[in-house]
């Protein structure tokens, strides 16, 4: 079997635990996806590439060199999806401006609330390489699962969907929140192996492997692409991408 990403990370004990108690099956995918898009912003990504410890001094959150690395493996899966009618869906944060509803999340940084430093973008806006078009749907959210105090589960309800495909970022935090809760929602859940990225290697490896030993499956974008080629157009009634005035 081919090396995981994470097997440099498992002990001899752990290896034989997951292939004795039978984690790890092949769950496959649904008839009916979503593409869901976790936060891939300039918060996540920096406004340029730069190694990541250069990145994280002005955005605290960056993933440095991987978040590029991922954006072109995006613009692949999202266009696929696009070209097949499947619903893209985004996430990203809202704030106010003088960030009072950051809550929790201002608890464990100490540096929660800062502006990045030598750029006026937006963190919140998500990457331009994969910004949004007129029929994909955006959800704001606050805290890490885009299920949390959204309207995603109504949405997901709206276009019948009976799974999710789940790329972005953080993959120890809003993804692997996110996967959890569509689990929880009794979705079926792939993850975007090559889709997905974090300022940790270790955090962002053993991510991968709990997801993919118990709430998805996690695999490389191909297998992704050509899964989504081979979908019919036309299975969902997606938004008009315009304003209903404009649209008559």
């Amino acid at each position: 079997m081919a090396e995981r990403i994470w097997d440099k990370f498992l002990t001899e004990r752990d290896k034989q635990v997951f292939k004795v108690a039978g984690y790890g099956a092949r769950a496959g995918f649904g008839k009916r996806p979503a593409l869901l898009i976790v936060d891939v912003n300039y918060a996540f990504c920096g406004d340029k590439r730069e190694p990541l410890l250069e990145s994280v001094k002005r955005w605290r959150q960056s993933g440095g060199e991987a978040a590029w690395d991922a954006l072109p493996v995006l613009q692949k899966v999202i266009g696929t999806a696009r070209d097949r009618e499947v619903p893209v869906i985004y996430t990203t944060g809202v704030r106010r401006s003088d960030n009072w509803d950051a809550g929790s999340w201002a608890w464990k940084n100490e540096r929660s609330g800062e502006k990045p430093g030598g750029s006026n973008r937006d963190g919140n806006q998500i990457m331009p390489q994969i910004a949004p078009e007129p029929r994909d749907i955006v959800i704001y959210k606050q805290k890490p699962s885009a299920f949390h105090g959204t309207n995603l589960i109504s949405y997901l309800t709206l276009l019948g969907c009976d799974s999710v495909i789940v790329a972005g970022t953080a993959t120890s935090g809003c993804v692997r929140a996110t996967v959890v809760d569509a689990f929880s929602h009794d979705l079926r859940v792939t993850m975007v192996e090559d889709g997905c990225f974090e300022r940790s290697e270790a955090s962002h490896a053993m991510t991968l492997c709990d997801m993919n030993a118990k709430y998805a499956d996690v695999i490389d974008s191909s297998e992704v692409i050509e899964f989504l080629s081979e979908l019919p157009r036309g299975m969902y009634d997606l938004p008009r991408g315009a304003s209903k005035k404009a649209a008559e």
